[in-house]
């Protein structure tokens, strides 16, 4: 099963690319991937106890992942995953 990641804004400053292919099942192992290949990626995606960071839109197939099941989403093959840092202001 694989799954592509589409990164934008920070968190691809972060990577040094958009676009990235992994075998996640679920947020958690999608986090626990990211962290293994990018060391500290982790503490901008999620909380200590492995939460979405409350300012990150996480969507799978153009579909808010809150309105999916949110964190317990289970990824199927070919999702596509989309993280947006949301953007505030006055």
């Amino acid at each position: 099963m694989s799954i592509t990641l589409h990164i934008l804004r920070r968190c691809a400053v972060h990577c040094g690319r958009r676009n990235v292919r992994c075998a996640a099942r679920n947020l958690s192992e999608l986090f626990d991937a990211l962290e293994g290949e990018y060391p500290g990626i982790r503490e901008n995606l999620c909380q200590a106890d492995g939460t979405p960071q409350r300012f990150l839109n996480i969507y799978v197939n153009d579909e808010d992942i809150r309105f999916l099941g949110g964190a317990g989403y289970t990824f199927q093959d070919g999702d596509e995953v989309l993280l947006i840092p949301a953007i505030a202001g006055g």
